[in-house]
């Protein structure tokens, strides 16, 4: 059996008088797409921010590399190799591309104040680094054009494919995307699709919240499907295509 990356045990999470996920849970194997779907309302980003501490569960466990994770800040679960994006990207618009790249880098040793004044060598040999492995990641996504350009001037899938690139520079383990195939153009779809199975490839496992079914079908190996805040189903693709359960949840019927 696949030695998972990521689980989550009986989740929940209530807002006021409104339970939003309900012992809620997720097996994420290490070197594979996973998706995660549900119709609207069914508690999917709540998961996310819960399973990345974005906000804190009121009971359940997350073990990322065989290690918990619930009592950490989000920060240092992302130094630990899990990162995300969000279904509207995060980027600094009055930063350049290459800027709201560099922010992702770790270990920056020009963070630390009294190296700038003992090892400005090494922070420039550093800095020179980052900046050529943020042009190799932005000329693989097709922005290196774009590297000294405003983030604000970027269409909405461009912003999408920067926010994924700055999630890069972490060398992650583990990435979670927030919907990101929404408001994207088709050809820009294909285009982000292709990055996620080659990054896959790569050694990056993926978890994927996508109301885009073909999206989901494609790209996933394994699908776990929320609704009203608890788990639905989990199978391959073409078992969750013929759930009954899913069926009527998404269609009512």
């Amino acid at each position: 059996m696949t030695v998972p990356i990521l689980s989550a045990k009986n989740l929940a999470k209530s807002f006021g008088g409104v339970q939003a996920v309900k012992d809620a849970s997720i097996v994420v194997p290490q070197g594979f797409i996973t998706g995660l779907i549900g119709p609207n309302g069914a508690g999917k980003t709540t998961f996310f921010n819960l399973l990345c501490n974005f906000i804190q569960s009121d009971r359940g466990t997350v073990q990322f590399s065989g290690q918990p994770i619930q009592n950490k800040p989000p920060h240092q679960v992302a130094q630990m190799g899990m990162v995300r994006t969000f279904q509207v990207p995060k980027v600094l618009c009055r930063l350049t591309v290459m800027g709201n790249m560099l922010l992702g880098a770790q270990g920056q040793i020009g963070e630390n104040l009294w190296r700038v004044w003992w090892q400005g060598k090494q922070i420039r040999r550093q800095e020179q680094e980052n900046k050529e492995k943020a042009m190799s990641i932005l000329s693989a996504i097709g922005l290196s054009r774009m590297a000294d350009s405003y983030a604000g001037a970027l269409s909405g899938g461009q912003r999408k494919l920067l926010e994924m690139g700055r999630a890069l520079m972490t060398d992650p383990k583990l990435i979670l995307l927030d919907e990101p195939a929404a408001g994207v153009n088709p050809a820009l779809i294909e285009e982000i699709c292709a990055h996620i199975q080659t990054w896959n490839q790569q050694g990056i496992s993926f978890l994927i919240i996508e109301h885009n079914m073909d999206v989901i079908m494609s790209l996933c190996d394994r699908i776990w499907v929320m609704a009203e805040g608890q788990n639905l189903a989990d199978g391959t693709p073409a078992e969750i295509q013929n759930d009954p359960r899913v069926l009527e949840a998404y269609l009512g019927s």
